[in-house]
């Protein structure tokens, strides 16, 4: 599959693949997808997760096959369809899928987040959904699926556990994350690792308030010295948040971090244009705290 990966830099906006399973309209943001081939005969895992379908080999490279509607408890998917192969955290995964319906280019602030009446916040497995045309389609949450699937895969909060005990800094640190499970995680290893004076919100335009209320108070460097912020965001993504930090004369030498399951080497040149001072794959909470440690000083 081909496609433009790369939008221009910080116009809030992404491409989204629709997809489809038993008629119901799904989506994936286009920088996750490799790309998309022929369902492949698979070779099953013993007592593996039942979401797994197994594992093929195209191309000499091992990649872990996962049938999504399993995963969306709708049944067990029929040999046929396609596979999307997905790139994210470090990780190639094939998603088993119906049939691929298109690609759109939407704006973040017209994706809307899964209400209370659909799931639970820390359960959702929806980073939100948008209006195609006549359809709703859901943006699913791949990274949540994979890491429900093998926990080892997400966060790994015990690597701050063996970086030892750490002194208290009052350094004040702003974070844009969606998801209300990685908000957390994140907040409680940065208070593990000594980082107790933060900020957390739910998308860059919170992130982005509370930066120009500091800005008009005349409190910026009281309370944003940092910023660490996700990419894949409703509202505003990260790249959106970056480019407003940095085009910015007041707000222009404040570090920001980018940490999202979306770093690889294309998405690292767009976050290099937009002046992202470091950017890292979510799996890589200790070489984040590291990071903050450089980039502002840890005072004991």
């Amino acid at each position: 599959m081909e496609t433009k990966i790369l939008l221009e830099n910080g116009t809030n906006e992404l491409e989204v693949l629709e997809f489809t399973l038993d008629g119901n309209a799904y989506g994936i943001n286009v920088a996750k997808i490799k790309e998309i081939i022929p369902y492949h005969t698979v070779t099953p895992v013993p007592n593996s997760h039942p979401s797994i379908e197994g594992i093929f080999m195209p191309r000499d490279t091992m990649i872990t096959a996962i049938d999504l509607k399993n995963c969306l408890q709708r049944g067990i998917s029929e040999p046929g369809g396609l596979f999307i192969i997905t790139n994210f955290n470090q990780l190639d995964i094939a998603f088993h899928v119906d049939q691929v319906r298109g690609i759109h280019r939407v704006s973040w602030k017209n994706i809307i987040k899964p209400g209370a009446t659909v799931s639970s916040a820390e359960e959702s497995i929806s980073t939100g959904i948008v209006k195609i045309e006549d359809r709703l389609v859901i943006i699913l949450d791949f990274e949540k699926i994979v890491t429900d699937i093998n926990p080892e895969t997400g966060l790994k909060v015990s690597e701050i556990e063996e970086m030892g005990s750490r002194g208290r800094s009052s350094v004040p640190i702003l974070i844009a994350e969606d998801s209300v499970l990685l908000n957390r995680l994140i907040v409680e290893s940065l208070k593990q690792a000594g980082y107790v004076n933060l900020i957390h919100t739910c998308d860059g335009q919170e992130a982005y308030n509370v930066i120009r209320e500091c800005k008009a108070n005349g409190t910026l460097k009281e309370h944003v010295q940092c910023v660490i912020t996700d990419i894949e965001m409703p509202i505003m993504d990260g790249h959106r948040l970056t480019k407003l930090i940095k085009d910015d004369e007041e707000t222009k030498d404040i570090p920001v971090i980018i940490f999202s399951s979306l770093v690889n080497d294309e998405m690292k040149r767009k976050g290099e244009a937009l002046g992202a001072n470091a950017q890292l794959s979510k799996p890589e909470i200790a070489n984040l705290v590291r990071i903050i440690d450089d980039l502002v000083g840890h005072k004991e």
